[in-house]
């Protein structure tokens, strides 16, 4: 069949870390960008090199982007000088001399080594799986910890980053390959190899996704620069356009909300032309999380794209009077809304979760036939297929842990699949809006997330909105200090970047007795450190109960331990 007829397909991987690093020590606080930077960004990278017929659309959120140029820098300072990694596993891993068993750093390395999936990354290599047997049995009895040998931390901290090692990487790499087969006794040449690998990958990952997006394989996007909820920020009634009834805090707006939002759009663009040397096309709002005024000021700032979950969309068809149905292009089409002229696109929540929380389990080949089939029979089932955009928008790092071999097979034939298949085409959201497809028209989009298409996720539980007065509370103090006039251009820099970080989404997202209690206490405790380092930076007192926990979470741990949800409600996830 001709491409031109072909229903378009569009996979948009989303890349996000928040800001992990502390400012003011320098030291990064948890290790996940570094780790998923080795997995699951090189990985993806390496499933397109692959099969170059294949397309897809990767956003990059800029406080991601620092982190990873940050990382670099730091290794090969300390190749270079010997200056010293703050990263602690990453520094564990390429110490000399390793702490002494049962000290509390000896303990905090152990712990932060069995923070892995149990059955696809620990239980996969037996030898690792020993070693996590004999760590977790003395954290349950430190009596046993005095025993133990700084010989049973270097096994540990190997096995645990050759356990995070995207599979592609594995598989291609002579030397992950000869330090899975020793198995134990490694030296510390072993792991200076290690540190080294870490460095390879890190330092090709720019080059690799630049030379994708030059030949047409990648179209790279970017989100605001520290993935801040952008409607909030504007206006806390965004919150009641899909929940009228939802609490709110007790500040009623962010203070001049709709600057910040603007300095997040122009910093993301100037951090996304440093990495990758061009401008960005299309903007992935964070968590998707659109507005009338977001969408606005996204067609203001130059994007010519953005996009949400299919919850946004049915409920902005319902505000219109519109039927609502999954059988055309009421859903799988680029919309217009109101007199805003910039696109937004639509994901299929549906074929999105089953990607994140049910492919998983079976066998890839099946997966993806099955996924297949449900996109073929949305293309039977649009009045006009032509006109069809299937979006698949999901995160890009943390469903591949829970796959055989980090998703390798499954996406291995999901690429391929869907590049040789007669009636689907793999393309790009820039491609689509360049191709001048026929738009839906809507008078107002009501303003949510890809979320249960609400923000309930940031806003509405009394953690959360504790969590936004006291933004609300430093970003008064912000004001009154830069109207002030008094900071040097050194510190004035060095407090908009740490307000940034304090605006980012993700410390609202965990906020909550929904979510596992160990995780809720590294968030919530690393937001008030941040607004803490605000308030130093501005010369001012810190607020003393931001030294108190602000959330608990619960005491179990659910299905992927709150790093992914549905788009769609269900089993009382709200």
């Amino acid at each position: 069949m001709d491409s031109d007829t072909a229903t378009r397909v569009v996979l948009c991987w989303h890349m996000h870390q928040p800001g992990y690093q502390d400012l003011k020590t320098g030291e990064f606080v948890f290790p996940w960008v570094y780790l998923h930077a080795i997995k699951d960004y090189s990985d993806m990278a390496a499933h397109l090199e692959a099969c170059p017929q294949a397309r897809a659309v990767v956003n990059f959120t800029p406080v991601l982007l620092r982190q990873l140029d940050a990382y670099l820098t730091q290794i090969q300072d300390w190749q270079r000088h010997g200056s010293p990694i703050t990263d602690p596993l990453l520094a564990a891993l390429a110490a000399e001399t390793l702490p002494a068993a049962g000290t509390a750093s000896f303990v905090a390395i152990m712990q932060g080594c069995l923070r892995a999936n149990g059955e696809r990354m620990i239980g996969r290599f037996p030898a690792y799986q020993k070693l996590a047997e004999l760590a977790d049995l003395s954290l349950r009895e430190p009596e046993y910890q005095p025993y133990l040998s700084a010989q049973l931390l270097a096994d540990l901290l190997v096995w645990y980053h050759l356990s995070w090692m995207g599979e592609c990487v594995r598989r291609s790499d002579s030397r992950i390959r000869a330090l899975q087969s020793k198995a134990h006794g490694y030296s510390h040449q072993d792991r200076i190899q290690l540190v080294q690998l870490i460095a390879d990958t890190l330092a090709g990952l720019g080059s690799r996704y630049r030379r994708l997006s030059e030949t047409g394989q990648v179209e790279l996007a970017v989100s605001p620069y520290t993935h801040p909820m952008l409607p909030l920020l504007i206006g806390f009634n965004a919150a009641q356009e899909a929940q009228p009834d939802v609490a709110m805090p007790r500040a009623t707006h962010y203070p001049h909300g709709g600057d910040r939002a603007r300095w997040h759009l122009r910093e993301a663009i100037a951090a996304f032309e440093d990495f990758f040397g061009c401008k960005p096309v299309g903007c992935w709002a964070s968590e998707g999380g659109l507005s009338q005024a977001t969408l606005e000021l996204l067609a203001a700032m130059g994007f010519q794209w953005t996009a949400s979950g299919d919850s946004v969309l049915r409920n902005s068809l319902a505000a219109a009077g519109q039927q609502i149905r999954d059988d055309g292009p009421l859903i799988h089409a680029p919309y217009r809304f109101g007199d805003c002229d910039l696109p937004v696109f639509f994901r299929d929540d549906g074929l999105s979760d089953l990607i994140g929380f049910t492919y998983a389990s079976w066998h890839a080949d099946d997966a993806v036939a099955d996924l297949i089939t449900h996109m073929e029979n949305i293309r039977q089932q649009c009045k006009h297929p032509k006109g069809c955009t299937i979006a698949i928008i999901m995160d890009g790092e943390n469903a591949w842990e829970y796959y055989p071999d980090n998703g390798y097979h499954f996406l291995s034939a999901l690429y391929q699949g869907l590049a040789d298949h007669p009636h689907l085409k793999l393309t790009t959201f820039a491609d689509c809006v360049a191709s001048a497809p026929h738009y839906q028209q809507l008078p107002h989009l009501v303003a949510g997330s890809w979320i249960y298409g609400s923000f309930s996720t940031w806003l509405g539980l009394s953690d959360k909105n504790r969590a936004w007065d006291d933004l609300c509370q430093a970003k008064q103090c912000f004001d009154e200090v830069i109207s002030e006039g008094r900071l040097g251009a050194d510190e004035l820099a060095q407090a908009y970047e740490q307000l940034a970080l304090c605006e980012g989404s993700d410390w609202f997202w965990w906020l909550g007795d929904y979510n596992p209690a160990a995780i809720v206490s590294d968030f919530e405790q690393l937001f008030r450190r941040h607004l803490i380092n605000l308030y130093e930076i501005l010369g001012r007192q810190a607020p003393s109960h931001l030294h108190q926990r602000l959330s608990r979470g619960a005491s179990q741990e659910y299905s992927h331990s709150g790093t992914m949800r549905r788009g769609h409600a269900s089993g009382g996830e709200q």
